[in-house]
């Protein structure tokens, strides 16, 4: 087999595959074979029909079209090897020319990953982070939500305000009809928060216990979901949030300290903590995206194409779905119009894609590698974030065969840690952050894996190669 490679453009080639008819012999075997067991022809046993018999009774260019079916794939496989290729995706194959007994020649489109030129180090780089900073007040502030997890609920007699917690009955009608889906009981609501449906608020402020009100809405989800309905409301219980005292006992109670001082003093800790490992992910998001504005790399279109098809097919088929929106619902929602989520969507992917090639060619260069500790170290992390007991994740990882895509955002993750490494972080009180933490651990591969999930269809396509 002869093959040569045509660059057309800076991410697409063209290999040109020349085969002589004596290699496709062993393909030839296998589609006469598999042909014999499918037919019957009198005279001759299943399976023990000659190949000149099949000729004859169904035509050799059968023959030859399973044959090179099953052929091209490895072919193509080998002249990819030979070009040292770094294919993406799926290609476009055009048989141009097949003369039985003398040879086959075909060429194959495909998009390769671009050459990308890194900078011998990163030192160049610098950004600015937050500096990790807790205050008194928000030590209050997270106290304070502490006595709200462990307030209590108690009824009072009289009418509803604003801030009050009210049980409700809710049954909604469309054209004089109850939907199905739209009759609820006993539902809690805090009046003023926002979270059931717009009008609410002044239907039940000033009812007592037993009162009732209609009014109008949009529903958002269920069956009438982005429809009007007339919804009757009835206040079947008047609540009010009582925190406990902020004293020796609240600490025993939320906590395994015997003092308030103790309670405070471990909450500092907590928050400090919390906020290193944001500050090491606000660090390497800012350095990714300093190091992915200094590089060209063109992208390939076919794979930006896909990329964009997915993301956008995920969102309305699945994810908004799910919320009980559609697309135009949710360009409401988010104060957008079409074009300018189609631009969004657009400039997501077309940085994921970059972000993984750079990455990728760092990784390359540095000769990185992931270990199995590090690969059951992230795979445990990624169940957690899943909510998903380990093996069960790892049964659906090896499954779904994405063992090698959770392999590329561990490798992903070293690189970017070795970028940021060799730049300089600053934090906004102008010290150099120290990324030799600890507590940094848990968020070292944060903007990898953002890269990762803003490229899925580009993971996908070189997987299939």
């Amino acid at each position: 087999m002869k093959s040569a490679v045509e660059t057309l453009n800076p991410t697409r080639v063209r290999l040109t595959v020349e085969v002589p008819f004596e290699e496709l012999k062993p393909s030839l075997d296998a589609a006469y074979k598999k042909i014999n067991k499918q037919v019957t022809v009198p005279g001759f046993r299943k399976g023990k029909v000659p190949a000149p018999i099949i000729d004859r009774q169904f035509g050799r260019a059968a023959v030859l079209q399973e044959a090179i079916n099953d052929a091209l794939p490895g072919l193509y496989d080998q002249a990819v090897r030979e070009g040292e290729i770094k294919a993406i995706g799926q290609p476009e194959v055009d048989i141009t020319e097949l003369n039985d007994g003398a040879e086959l020649k075909f060429t194959a489109e495909v998009d390769v990953r671009p050459e990308i030129t890194l900078p011998e180090n990163f030192e160049s780089i610098e950004v600015t982070v937050d500096a990790v900073e807790v205050t008194e007040e928000d030590i209050d502030s997270t106290v304070e939500q502490l006595r709200e997890r462990f307030a209590t609920m108690v009824p009072v007699e009289r009418a509803a305000e604003a801030g009050d917690t009210v049980v409700v009955d809710l049954e909604a009608r469309i054209d004089g009809e109850v939907l199905e889906d739209g009759v609820a009981q006993g539902v809690s609501y805090e009046i003023g928060s926002g979270r059931l449906l717009e009008g609410i608020d002044e239907a039940v402020t000033g009812l007592e216990a037993g009162g009732s009100a209609t009014f109008t809405s949009e529903l958002k989800g269920g069956s009438g979901a982005g429809r009007e309905a007339e919804v009757t409301v009835t206040v079947t219980a008047v609540q009010v949030k009582e925190l406990p005292e902020l004293d020796e006992e609240f600490a025993q109670t939320v906590s395994e300290f015997d003092t308030l001082e103790e309670l405070r003093a471990d909450t500092r800790k907590r928050l400090e903590e919390r906020r290193k490992v944001e500050q090491i992910q606000e660090a390497q998001t800012k350095v990714l995206d300093a190091l992915l504005d200094s590089l060209d790399v063109p992208l390939p279109e076919k794979l930006l194409e896909a990329e964009i098809s997915n993301r956008k097919h995920n969102l309305e088929h699945h994810q908004l779905p799910q919320m009980g929106l559609d697309l135009d619902g949710y360009l409401s929602i988010q104060g957008k119009t079409r074009e300018e989520f189609e631009e969004e969507i657009d400039q997501q992917a077309k940085r994921g894609i970059k972000a993984q090639f750079v990455l990728d060619a760092i990784a390359e260069r540095e000769k990185l590698s992931v270990s199995q500790d590090e690969l059951t170290e992230h795979l445990l992390r990624r169940a957690a974030d899943s909510g998903m007991a380990p093996d069960q994740f790892a049964q659906q990882i090896v499954q779904g065969g994405q063992v090698q895509a959770l392999v590329g955002e561990v490798m992903r993750g070293k690189a970017l840690a070795s970028v940021v490494e060799d730049a300089k972080v600053l934090d906004s009180n102008g010290d150099v952050v120290d990324l030799e933490d600890e507590e940094a651990e848990e968020g070292e591969e944060s903007a990898a894996e953002s890269a990762e999930s803003e490229a899925e269809g580009a993971e996908s396509g070189e997987a299939r190669d």
